[in-house]
């Protein structure tokens, strides 16, 4: 066009790069060609006329929270006739008109963190991840703890679901896993922290959880109840903490664990690899957290139990034994996460490895044989209907032991053989050894006969050493005295 002002036609579509044609419709319009060009309109019929402002409108009118597939659907039941590839149509007509018209959305408010202000904990649970433990399914959750300044993490295995020792244990571990404490501690409503059931969140929180927090110098706080993106902090982190635990499980080839120790360590792995790479902004964060308390706080709940004449006690619906000489005595158990540590009055006497009840209501037991040997010697046909006999065997080789007996010797002479083996193994100390020779013995199709495998694991007795002790001289005595006389 500047080219036009001073030259021809002919000149300035040559300069400009157009032919001579282009250059006459250019001087008879001046518009350029966006500014030529109309509204673009509908090239087929509209699917929605007359019902979209008629029926959906109303619908949205009347119930805002309608899907569009239920709007949808509820055009197709009206009018069977209508094509049903207008979904997609009718789809963004409706988040159009919202758009527009609509009511208005849940604002999100992001945070500006500080170092050392904030950490958040919360559960989450990985039933869905797939793992076992020694070939069964592992049901359990993890308690994880954040710092969502520079991004430290901490996961720690949690069995039973959540719960106050949980909570206890995962934080103190975390705390001192940073060496320090952030001046406030976040959760949702946990019923670990808060009773939920008072308004007022500072008369809500737990006796206990509160005594937590102020050891630790932290003011406990928690989202509203059912709002989880105000602690999106944490919530968005489950999501990349169980994929980077699934990656990990795939490159490991195994989800199979020999233990759950084992599976702690491999968690472990994988939440030091996050920390890892954030090590700059968790050292920069550590220098602005408060001290630590001096000592952990108690994280076990304490309950008393008295034990049975069956030897044991029951305790959250599991039956554990005990030995025998604490019949009829009152055990002060404090309870911790994985075990059970039990007293005598002030006396510490050993600790039970813990169970948890079945979600079937089917009893759960946790026995050891050596505490009730001694009295099923003299009865051993109590084997046979024992309620928790599958709990007794200690190992794989005995139950089996006991089923060929059944079938061989019936029920007497069976429960006589496998009670015999039993006293075996807890009189010599042997059990890992007589449990291969039984799996020896059935392998060549036969019974074992404890009378051979009593001689065969009875301590050896060797000769006994002749000692020479040549005898005093009683000329030293003399000698002693006659000192004494000149003195």
């Amino acid at each position: 066009m500047q080219y036009n002002r001073t030259e021809s036609v002919e000149t300035s579509s040559a300069k400009a790069g157009f032919s001579t044609s282009t250059g006459h419709r250019f001087r008879r319009d001046t518009r350029l060609p966006s500014e030529k060009a109309g509204p673009r309109g509908s090239r087929r019929p509209d699917p929605l006329d007359g019902l979209f402002e008629n029926e959906v409108v109303p619908m949205l009118t009347s119930g805002p929270q309608l899907r569009p597939v239920a709007v949808f659907e509820e055009l197709l039941r009206r009018h069977p006739d209508l094509n049903p590839n207008i979904r997609r149509t009718l789809e963004r007509r409706i988040r159009r008109w919202r758009a527009l018209h609509g009511e208005g959305r849940e604002v999100i408010f992001r945070q500006d963190r500080q170092p050392g202000q904030l950490g958040i904990s919360d559960f989450t649970c990985m039933n869905a991840s797939g793992v076992t433990v020694a070939g069964e399914t592992f049901r359990h959750m993890l308690y994880h703890f954040r710092l969502p300044w520079s991004g430290f993490t901490h996961a720690h295995v949690v069995r039973g679901g959540e719960s106050f020792r949980a909570l206890s244990k995962g934080l103190q571990d975390a705390l001192r896993l940073l060496g320090g404490t952030p001046s406030e501690h976040r959760t949702d409503s946990l019923s670990a922290a808060f009773r939920n059931l008072s308004k007022d969140a500072a008369a809500d929180l737990t006796d206990r959880y509160r005594l937590l927090c102020e050891d630790h110098g932290m003011t406990p706080t928690r989202n509203n109840r059912g709002v989880a993106h105000e602690n999106g902090a944490i919530e968005a982190a489950h999501g990349h903490l169980k994929r980077r635990i699934a990656d990990a499980l795939v490159l490991r080839a195994s989800k199979d664990f020999a233990d759950v120790d084992g599976y702690r360590r491999f968690i472990a792995d994988v939440v030091g690899r996050i920390n890892a790479r954030n090590a700059r902004d968790i050292a920069a964060e550590r220098r602005t957290l408060r001290e630590l308390p001096p000592r952990r706080s108690d994280d076990g709940e304490q309950v008393s139990v008295r034990v049975t004449s069956s030897s044991g006690f029951i305790l959250r619906g599991v039956f554990y034994t005990v030995p025998s000489r604490l019949i009829g005595h009152r055990l002060r158990v404090r309870i911790h996460e994985d075990h059970l540590e039990l007293f005598l009055g002030d006396t510490h006497l050993f600790e039970l490895r813990r169970k948890w009840r079945r979600k079937d209501g089917k009893a759960v037991h946790q026995v050891n044989y050596r505490h009730v040997i001694h009295s099923l010697k003299t009865r051993p046909g109590a084997l046979l209907r024992l309620t928790y006999r599958d709990g007794l065997f200690p190992r794989e080789a005995f139950r089996r032991c006991f089923e060929r007996a059944l079938e061989e010797l019936g029920e007497r002479d069976a429960c006589r053989l496998t009670v015999r083996l039993l006293a075996l193994a807890h009189e010599e100390g042997c059990e890992a050894a007589l449990a291969d020779e039984i799996e020896a013995c059935l392998g060549r199709g036969e019974l074992p006969e404890p009378a051979r495998l009593r001689t065969r694991f009875a301590p050896q007795c060797g000769p006994m050493p002749a000692v020479a002790v040549a005898p005093a001289s009683l000329a030293g005595y003399g000698n002693l005295l006659a000192w004494g006389n000149a003195s």
